[in-house]
């Protein structure tokens, strides 16, 4: 694990440079985010490793912790080093072997990963890159009767086909899955730093994350404030080439199919009635070659619309109206995922808000991502965590030996 990460450093800037070209994040955002959470991830898992207790006597028995046995991992386009390297790093601390399908639009990357793994001196045959497409090399893994468990990372379609196809072999599947996360904006928050940042939050990587706060709920009586500032957000964030566009600025979506979803969904929201604020169909004035979309804010939106519900994956967001913190709360669980939240208000009433909310993770006021929390969702965002203590824990499985003396 040391080995990786003096590696992966030396090929740090390389990596920012293959994913901006392969799925057009931003060169910025590729240098202080994309890559670094691979890296942060190998960090933290090394520090697991280095105090974690694989066996302990309880009463007359002994528990041991042992590697589950071979994973098959499959992971996304739109953060590809934090997924490869959260399940990797993970799969070697806890002793399993692993054969990686890394997404077939950002297979660069990875095969630049296998080399930095292979640098690394990683013992043959520990790690395996196999690419291809998801129907067909994702399939055969998770039939494959030799692996051990799927680690899977992407949309819940294709979960539930890793799910069935793996069934029959009763192998362990973890899955980490879409997203419609609220963001709730209680009566007493600063709503100009929380709507603003919760604007900026979904834009970024082209709103292509599982964990966008792409609902923002804000009290009836303040709709109007919330929408000044996120039509504001959305005017002043650039769009341009990923190799050039400044911090804050976004890039394309990743491919033309991506495109025309996120535009049907766009027309999609204004003939259900939502209110178009900001941005709306077509590519920003000047970008007429490329997959550029424009920064969208919808507001009076219903939770029943097409918007509020389905997953877009693009830069767009939706402000619907609430009447009270009950009402917020359960706009918020009205959804099929669960897999993150996000609070502001004052500190004690939005922990209160926060532990109601039906999700993996939930942050308040502001907080950022810790790499040792878990990560992970409930109902159709996917089951098993990642990141820290609890993914780790992931690839092992629990033995009882009864009876232990210990020596």
């Amino acid at each position: 694990l040391e080995n990786i990460i003096t590696e992966y450093e030396k090929r740090s800037d390389e990596l920012a440079k293959t994913i901006s070209k392969e799925m057009g994040a931003p060169l910025w955002l590729s240098n202080v985010a994309q890559v670094t959470s691979g890296l942060s991830h190998f960090k933290d898992t090394l520090e697991v490793l280095r105090t974690f207790e694989f066996e302990g006597i309880e009463n007359n028995y002994l528990i041991r912790k042992e590697p589950i046995g071979i994973i098959g991992m499959i992971t996304p386009w739109n953060w590809p080093m934090n997924q490869m390297c959260t399940k990797v790093a993970s799969a070697i601390a806890s002793g399993c072997t692993m054969v990686l399908k890394p997404s077939e639009i950002t297979p660069f990357c990875g095969i630049i990963f296998t080399e930095i793994l292979e640098k690394a001196k990683v013992p043959a045959g520990v790690f395996n890159l196999v690419n291809g497409m998801g129907p067909i090399v994702g399939a055969a893994l998770s039939e494959h009767q030799d692996i051990d468990m799927m680690h899977f990372t992407g949309s819940t379609r294709a979960g539930v086909a890793v799910a069935i196809a793996s069934a029959p072999t009763v192998k362990r599947v973890a899955q980490e899955l879409g997203g419609k996360s609220a963001n709730i904006i209680l009566d007493d928050a600063d709503i100009k730093k929380a709507a603003s940042a919760g604007a900026n939050h979904c834009f970024m990587n082209t709103g292509q994350s599982c964990n966008a706060p792409t609902r923002m709920l804000v009290p009836a009586d303040r709709q109007d404030e919330a929408i000044a500032i996120a039509k504001e957000t959305a005017e002043n964030t650039i769009v341009g080439n990923p190799a050039e566009v400044a911090a804050g600025g976004i890039g394309p979506v990743v491919s033309e199919l991506q495109y025309d979803k996120i535009q049907s969904l766009i027309e999609k929201g204004i003939d259900e009635g939502a209110t178009l604020v900001a941005g709306g169909p077509g590519k920003p004035e000047g970008l007429n070659a490329g997959y550029f979309v424009k920064p969208t804010v919808f507001a009076d939106v219903k939770n029943d619309m097409t918007i509020a519900q389905e997953e877009i994956f693009g830069p767009v967001l939706s402000i619907l109206p609430y009447k009270d913190d009950e009402e917020a709360i359960a706009i918020a669980n009205d959804t099929v995922y669960g897999l993150s939240g996000y609070v502001s208000g004052s500190q004690e009433r939005a922990q209160g808000v926060a532990k109601r909310i039906r999700s993996g993770n939930v942050h308040v006021n502001g907080s950022g991502p810790d790499f040792s929390a878990p990560f992970g969702g409930f109902k159709q965002s996917g089951n098993g965590r990642e990141w820290g203590d609890f993914g780790f824990e992931e690839f092992l499985e629990i033995k009882a030996i009864l009876g232990f003396t210990a020596a």
